[in-house]
């Protein structure tokens, strides 16, 4: 049984496949069941056929044993009475005299009646062509040609006897024209078994049986020679005495072979036919493929009681069109014309068809090979493969065409689209979705759940990984400007365009709305996959689209995110470096920065999601905050005790603070952010409170704020104009005899 090889390395090609691994497992035991299941019926089919044969061989033995010990008694017998009788040898010669003249006076009137009876054997063939469907002479004229051709056999024999070879030439010339006549009977033969199953649904018994008949007693008589060749080969001494027992079929004629080569030759004719319909219609195969049952259905209903039991027919019959079905199939897979709509009828067939046999009869494991020699497994594995690439193409295609607009993205009224709500949007986020419901209707089409498995784990995994491509590809744009090597502009706000519409496209796809029973492209997925793939399938793909959901939520709030550090980095690149140096008490750097963000609310409050608005300014105030708490590091940062340090920190904070105060609508978000800005007064207690209270001043900070980074308080104390190495030491010494308590994160794990 050839059975292709399982390739690991394809099926565990990523770190994700590994979750397959029971899948898997289970799937390769049942085929190893099925596999063993049928070694087990073919080992005991051969087991009883090599029984079978080694009892006939005994059986044969046993009979050629006791043929040769009665040829040698009679031999013996012959002998001895040889002594018996006077004048034996003169009574001996006048007898084989007397028997040669009888011989030869039938063989002369053979000859010479040879024509007459070959005219009346043509007359009665050229009568069964105006009646080819009863055939009334079939049998006579089986019988005449057999007795013309044992005729000629015989002449042809004794020709080959005789001292002149001349002569056989010239009896040949005689009996050319029996030629022509037996052809013309095998055309008839040959008819009628092609036409064994329309005669059967006709109701033509008469002439299956005669036809049956006529196949049963060639049969009989190519193994009564065979049989007598096989004794001349081994017994050869003996037997020329008995020649007389040789009389009638010389060689062996092969009418049962031909009839069975016949039933093949027109079966292929029909799978012909069958290949043409199945090749033009992938949908036809089951209806192209329909003769098959029905021959086979006729077989067993109408021929088995018309022929001799010992021919098995209908087993027979059926071994020799499950070959032909085999080799039908088998060439189509390897076919490099068919497509994958072809593919996929073929992988679905194994199973239909031995249904049908079942109710015909015949168990799987008694049609030997498998239909498909247990190529399932293969070509789901090409069919998958064949969607999973066209999958790629278009990913790749997409996003090719999504890396092509954004770095055209600097063009005049950009680049975006904007959906019926007026949020900004990329291209193509569309187009993706759509082709994947359609590469998963293909795959549904196969009406396969390993098909349909196996390509949504791929598009899991493709969604994962245009999730990160996505972000990398905005990283790097975004890393030339916070790097300062992009001294022109010009791009800078179609990128920050370009990270809302990334966010808002996020949102898009995991954001169903309830109100109008519009569910999101990310859910109407699920809601698909779930009517395709088995329940365990589900509860696993459940955890993979809760991870690509999160995945959504992570890139858009990474986008906003972005946003904000793009507006640091650019607009606030030359105010962030004054925050605790002298110049610092003379401007009005965070009412400048508060006025600059409210700009960009303002500008982007209407393309932006409205579920992403308070995001945004909480994270843009979770951003100052870490900046301007991260400003003690600045290149000059000194908090001298003669300066008004508090009042001037007091005068940044109630700037920042009024401005989320009356954000419209956003009560919750402004005090959430106050909320968050209180770390501010153990930060202002640091650079303030006495040396000996730094300690505990630090305490209490570390007590509230767990990931408090000994960095930065060092930081802070060294912008202190009062500043001594006792005072840092007194709180690392304070930090190694605190107990801290780990939960959540916190907004100083942030502060560097």
């Amino acid at each position: 049984m050839d059975v292709p090889p399982v390739n690991l390395a394809e099926l565990l090609r990523h770190p994700d496949d590994l979750d397959k691994i029971g899948a898997l497992k289970a799937e390769f035991v049942r085929k190893k069941a099925a596999v063993d299941s049928q070694l087990r019926g073919g080992l005991r089919e051969q087991l009883e056929t090599t029984q079978s044969g080694m009892n006939g061989l005994a059986d044969g033995q046993k009979t050629v044993q006791q043929i040769k010990e009665e040829m040698m008694k009679i031999d013996k017998i012959c002998s001895g009475s040889q002594n018996m009788i006077t004048d034996f040898a003169t009574i001996n010669l006048v007898s084989q005299a007397h028997r040669n003249f009888g011989a030869v006076e039938a063989m002369r009137r053979n000859l010479e009646i040879f024509n007459d009876r070959l005219n009346g054997i043509q007359e009665m063939l050229r009568e069964d062509d105006e009646d080819a469907e009863d055939m009334p002479n079939l049998l006579a004229v089986h019988y005449e040609l057999t007795q013309l051709r044992n005729i000629r056999d015989d002449a042809i024999e004794q020709i080959q006897r005789g001292d002149d070879p001349s002569l056989q030439s010239t009896l040949e010339d005689y009996f050319e024209r029996l030629d022509g006549a037996i052809e013309w009977f095998d055309e008839h033969i040959t008819m009628i078994a092609r036409s064994l199953i329309n005669l059967i649904v006709a109701d033509n018994n008469s002439l299956v049986v005669r036809f049956a008949l006529i196949i049963e007693a060639e049969e009989k008589s190519d193994q009564r020679v065979l049989a007598l060749q096989e004794a001349l080969k081994d017994h050869k001494e003996i037997a020329t005495r008995f020649q007389s027992i040789t009389d009638g079929a010389k060689t062996v004629r092969g009418y049962k072979e031909k009839f069975l080569q016949v039933i093949k030759d027109a079966g292929q004719d029909k799978f012909a036919g069958s290949r043409e319909q199945f090749l033009g219609d992938p949908k036809e195969l089951e209806k192209s493929l329909r003769w098959f049952f029905n021959d086979l259905n006729t077989v067993k209903l109408g021929l088995i009681q018309l022929t001799p039991k010992k021919w098995k027919i209908y087993k027979t019959w059926a071994t020799i069109y499950h070959s032909l079905m085999h080799d039908f199939l088998v060439g189509l897979i390897d076919d490099p014309e068919i497509t994958s709509a072809h593919s996929l009828e073929i992988i679905s067939w194994p199973e239909k068809y031995y249904r049908k046999m079942a109710k015909l009869g015949f168990k799987q494991e008694e049609l030997m090979p498998h239909v498909i020699d247990s190529r399932e497994t293969e070509l789901v594995r090409d069919f998958r493969s064949l969607i999973i690439r066209f999958l790629d193409e278009w990913i790749d295609r997409i996003f090719a065409q999504e890396k092509k607009d954004f770095a055209d993205r600097n063009v005049e009224g950009s680049n975006l689209d904007t959906d019926e709500y007026g949020y900004f949007r990329t291209k193509n986020l569309v187009d993706l979705w759509r082709m994947l419901r359609e590469q998963l209707d293909v795959a549904a089409n196969s009406k396969r759940a390993d098909v349909v498995e196996g390509v949504v784990d791929v598009m899991f995994q493709r969604l994962r990984t245009r999730q990160v491509g996505w972000q990398r590809m905005l990283d790097d744009e975004a890393a030339r400007y916070e790097s300062g090597k992009v001294i022109e502009l010009d791009g800078f706000q179609p990128l920050q365009d370009w990270l809302v519409a990334t966010a808002n496209d996020q949102i898009a796809c995991i954001d169903d709305n309830e109100d109008e029973g519009r569910l999101a492209y990310l859910s109407d997925f699920k809601k698909k996959i779930g009517e395709l793939v088995t329940p365990p399938y589900m509860e696993r793909a459940e955890a993979e689209v809760a991870q690509i959901r999160d995945g959504y939520v992570d890139l858009s709030t990474w986008c906003i995110t972005k946003f904000a550090q793009l507006v640091f980095a650019v607009d606030f690149k030359t105010v962030m470096p004054d925050f605790f140096t002298p110049k610092w008490y003379q401007t009005t750097a965070m009412a400048r920065m508060m006025v600059t963000f409210e700009e960009y609310v303002n500008d982007y409050r209407q393309v932006l999601n409205l579920s992403l608005t308070d995001i945004f300014i909480e994270i843009f105030a979770e951003e100052l905050l870490i900046r301007y708490l991260s400003s003690v590091r600045n290149k000059g940062a000194k908090i001298r005790r003669s300066d008004p340090f508090q009042d001037k920190i007091f005068d940044d904070l109630s700037t920042a603070f009024n401005y989320f105060s009356n954000l419209p609508n956003g009560a919750d978000v402004g005090n959430s952010i106050k909320e968050t800005w209180r770390v501010t007064e153990p930060f202002l207690q640091l650079l303030s409170v006495e040396k000996e209270a730094v300690p505990a001043t630090f305490e209490a900070f570390k007590s509230a704020y767990w990931d408090l980074q000994i960095s930065w308080v060092e930081a802070v104390l060294r912008s202190r104009d009062d500043f001594e190495r006792s005072m840092l030491n007194a709180v690392k010494a304070k930090a190694a005899q605190m107990d801290v308590v780990r939960g959540p994160e916190t907004i100083m794990s942030k502060v560097k």
